[in-house]
């Protein structure tokens, strides 16, 4: 069951800006939460057939509450695919400018394959589970050109191109490209049972796309 996070000590003064910061970590944390209690139930009778109202009991919340964190039961699978690419976009902006789109989108990448690598298991399952779902894999193709549109910009930038700049087909071609090599890794990661690994597959992958 869920519980709310402990307020504050008494006579503590909020530190400005605070309290959104705390909302916002205690959202999060009930977000995750929710997704471990849904996920243990995902795997015992499937993701199809688990309701709604089973997720909200298992987590003591109310069906409404449950809105409250997420509008979709797919969403409470893909929440945090959506946040990995703000990570990826994140880590592709921060890397030298000497390196090439391609040599940064590959570095940048190594941000997700270490994040996966923190917990195998829980990849492995929702791996499985995407493929195995048809209304997942719908929403994850539409979460995943997401991360190819954030990407973009800082490919054009680094072509020398603006970044508002969309008649110029490359910055998408090459963010589509890099995010193609890592879901082919990551395939045939998943196919290992998550024993190959992912780090030296999408190196394969990429050089294959450079040479």
């Amino acid at each position: 069951m869920i519980t709310p996070s402990a307020a504050p000590p008494d006579g503590v003064p909020p530190t400005p800006g605070a309290g959104t910061d705390l909302r916002s970590r205690t959202r999060r944390a009930l977000q995750a939460e929710i997704t471990a209690i849904a996920f243990d139930l995902f795997d015992r009778q499937g993701f199809e057939a688990t309701t709604i109202n089973q997720i909200a009991a298992a987590a003591g919340l109310s069906r409404s509450s449950f809105f409250r964190y997420f509008a979709t039961k797919e969403d409470v699978v893909l929440l945090g695919v959506e946040e990995r690419g703000l990570v990826l976009r994140d880590a592709l902006a921060a890397r030298p400018p000497d390196e090439t789109p391609w040599q940064a989108l590959r570095r940048a990448l190594e941000v997700i394959v270490r994040l996966n690598s923190e917990n195998p298991d829980r990849v492995l399952r929702l791996s499985r589970m995407m493929v195995e779902t048809p209304s997942l894999q719908a929403r994850q193709m539409q979460r995943e050109d997401t991360w190819a549109r954030l990407l973009a910009p800082e490919i054009a930038r680094r072509l020398g191109l603006s970044p508002q700049d969309t008649t110029d087909p490359r910055p998408g071609a090459l963010a589509s490209a890099a995010l193609g090599c890592f879901h082919a890794s990551m395939r045939v990661w998943r196919e290992s049972g998550g024993k190959a690994d992912l780090a030296a597959l999408l190196d394969q992958a990429m050089s294959a796309l450079s040479t």
